[in-house]
Parts: C-alpha cells; sequence; structure tokens
C-alpha cells in the first residue's frame, strides 16, 4: 500500500516539473522531499542514495546561481555596448559611406552614386540597371578602367531618358580584363549620412532618405571637399 502510494506521489511532482519545462533547483527538491515524505519506513532511503541526491541538489543549485550570474553580466554588457554604439552613431551624421548593396532605391532623389572595385585593369566594365521585373530599363558601359575604387552617378532616368517612378531597382556589374576574361567585381553605392534611428531590433542610418542597417555600412569617409 505504501508503495502504490509513494510511485503515484513522485510520478505526480515528476510530472507537474516536466509540464513546465527543464527541472530547476526547486522542482529538485520538491521531488526530493516526496520521495523522503512517502518512502517506505519498513525499507526507507539508502543513507548513500540520499547524499549523492543532496550533492546534486548542491551541484544544480550553483549551476542556477552561476547561469543567472552570466546573464544579468551579459545583459549589462550588451545595453552598454549599444549605449556606446548609439553615441558614436550620432557623430556620423554628414558623412559619406560605402554601403554594400545591390538595390538603388529612387524614394524621388535626384540621383544615386554607384560604386565598384577592381582587382586589376579592365577592358570593359558593363553596368545594367534592372526594374523589379527583371528588365534592364539602363546600362553603362565603360572602357579601359584600371583597378581599384570607380564611382558614376545615377539620375534615375532609362536608357531613353524618361523618368524612372520610385521604387527599388537592382544593379548588375560585369567586367573583362584585357585577355577578355571575366573578373570579380565588388559593386557597392555611396551616399550621405542624414540621419540616425534607433529601434528595439538596433541602429539604422539614413541614407539619401534611404534606410541602412550598420551592418550594411562597408566603410566610412569624409564628405568630397570636407575636411
Amino acid at each position: 500500500m505504501l508503495d502504490a502510494v509513494t510511485n503515484t506521489n513522485t510520478t505526480n511532482n515528476y510530472q507537474s516539473s516536466q509540464s513546465q519545462g527543464v527541472m530547476g533547483k526547486d522542482d529538485f527538491l520538491k521531488l526530493m522531499l516526496a520521495q523522503i515524505k512517502y518512502q517506505d519506513p519498513l525499507n526507507p532511503m539508502d543513507g548513500t542514495a540520499y547524499s549523492a541526491q543532496l550533492a546534486q541538489f548542491s551541484s544544480l543549485e550553483q549551476l542556477t546561481n552561476l547561469n543567472s550570474s552570466v546573464k544579468q553580466s551579459v545583459d549589462a554588457n550588451y545595453f552598454l555596448t549599444q549605449s556606446i554604439n548609439n553615441t558614436l552613431s550620432a557623430n556620423l551624421i554628414g558623412k559619406e559611406v560605402k554601403i554594400g548593396s545591390q538595390y538603388l532605391v529612387n524614394n524621388g532623389e535626384n540621383s544615386v552614386n554607384i560604386g565598384y572595385t577592381l582587382p586589376d585593369n579592365a577592358k570593359s566594365v558593363t553596368i545594367n540597371v534592372l526594374d523589379q521585373y527583371g528588365n534592364i530599363v539602363k546600362s553603362f558601359d565603360e572602357k579601359n578602367i584600371q583597378k581599384g575604387s570607380s564611382k558614376l552617378s545615377w539620375d534615375f532616368t532609362d536608357n531613353d531618358g524618361n523618368k524612372l517612378t520610385n521604387g527599388v531597382y537592382t544593379m548588375q556589374i560585369s567586367a573583362t580584363n584585357f585577355n577578355d576574361q571575366p573578373i570579380t567585381v565588388e559593386s557597392y553605392i555611396t551616399g550621405i549620412i542624414n540621419g540616425i534611428r534607433f529601434t528595439d531590433s538596433g541602429t539604422s542610418m539614413i541614407v539619401d532618405s534611404t534606410e541602412y542597417s550598420v551592418s550594411d555600412i562597408l566603410e566610412v569617409l569624409n564628405p568630397e571637399g570636407g575636411n
């Protein structure tokens, strides 16, 4: 009869803790006390086993406290880092930046600066701008471009000189060397940071009326002609 009571109550306590997820130190202690309370007085728990459970409980409590301390430390470091980043970000307003993106956003601006970097001298460089349907609306063909960084400005007009509607366009850049072999091209856009936005998900930079994540920024420069 006692065995039946022991099994039922121990199982109920165990299932209760499992329904809450991972067993914590309080659940462990309740389970251990339930085992002691409902043990068979004619066949009590072995002292060695009891000592082992006490040792396990002590280890669990220490690990729980350590985990709590580490979490508090990580949270404090995160908020400190976020605060420093926010303060430093405000100093970037007015700076020119390189943005690692192939997308050209037309928000009514007069133009956008397209940039690319060549690892070697290029015989030809072709820049195609595609609309949302994948149609080429603008093409640039450049010849004999030296290795390094180059920039050009696009005024959001198509190949016929017509002004394009607002929206998101995609640029594709390809290049060949003087042996007519394709070479790798790193593309980017450039613009001036004219605002900073702080959100729960992080800090965003507003560049030429378009919002970008800080992780999109490849390089920060002074504006051309600036100090």
